[in-house]
């Protein structure tokens, strides 16, 4: 039985693309996208007359061949004999339980519809039309590329942390000099910063260019992370974190500051209690 890890949706040309991971493939909602062709009630007339064609049984039918090792070819054979023919009618539901095929999947419910592999979608796509497969091709890589991007940023994390044994040092000496000039005060700056910058304000007090000019010299072999503790790239991590989940919930870019801030202040005086804790003599209370 095939079991839904997480749910991403994606605009096409204005239209809401469902996609969800069933044992670590993607399948992307024919459903929605037939919509970007006719109303939601003809949704489901859109994949039928789709299926209709003796041509899209064949790819379907190549498709599950190659990756479907108890795909049922008598019962197909039977289905596309008949394809093509003015009496002849197939529902995705109908697909899979006659050949067991795997390329497509029906689902009840909350994100209700008929789904398909990456790979028939887009074929389905070409059935909408081929402008519209080209955006659903771009939107979805779109989406690969973020997707790759968060799970390098939380490998690199836990391979940092791994690498220190977990140990977080917040006594480490920092040899550089950090920028006198009072960020909170005068928010100017904020209405032209990226997202990067902002953290570096929450958790290091200045922008990178502000402590490069202060720091000449250690800019010259890397910048204000590179020079950060371990507890504090830690934090710098869970604010990424927040600061996403911040921005899709469409918090104005002053509130999410000040709200980052706060997480970061405490976070870290919670770290730096942790540590000190730790170094106290254990015979103290005797």
């Amino acid at each position: 039985m095939v079991k839904r890890k997480k749910t991403s949706l994606i605009s096409v040309q204005g239209t809401p693309v469902t996609i969800i991971d069933l044992d670590q493939n993607d399948y992307i909602s024919l459903t929605d996208m037939a919509k970007a062709r006719t109303d939601s009630a003809r949704a489901a007339d859109v994949i039928k007359n789709w299926l209709r064609a003796r041509s899209t049984l064949e790819f379907l039918g190549t498709w599950e061949s190659l990756y479907n090792p108890d795909f049922k070819v008598v019962e197909f054979d039977h289905l596309k004999s008949g394809a093509g023919l003015h009496t002849f009618t197939l529902s995705a539901k109908e697909w899979i339980e006659k050949t067991g095929a795997v390329g497509m999947y029906v689902q009840a419910g909350r994100y209700g519809g008929t789904y398909a592999h990456k790979d028939i979608a887009f074929e389905f796509g070409s059935a909408i039309s081929p402008v519209f497969k080209l955006y659903l091709l771009k939107e979805y890589q779109r989406l690969k590329a973020e997707e790759n991007d968060r799970l390098k940023l939380e490998w690199d994390a836990k391979r940092f942390l791994s690498r220190s044994n977990y140990l977080i040092h917040t006594d480490a000496v920092k040899n550089y000099i950090l920028p006198q000039r009072n960020y909170t005060q005068n928010m100017e700056w904020l209405a032209y910063a990226d997202e990067a910058d902002l953290l570096n304000v929450v958790l290091f007090g200045c922008t990178a260019k502000a402590w490069r000019e202060a720091n000449p010299e250690l800019a010259k072999k890397g910048n204000i992370r590179d020079y950060a503790t371990i507890a504090e790239l830690t934090v710098l991590s869970n604010l990424e974190t927040h600061n996403a989940e911040l921005i899709k919930s469409g918090m104005p870019k002053v509130e999410r500051f000040e709200a980052l801030r706060r997480i970061a202040q405490y976070q870290l005086h919670v770290l730096d209690e942790a540590e000190r804790i730790k170094e106290l003599p254990a015979n103290q209370d005797q």
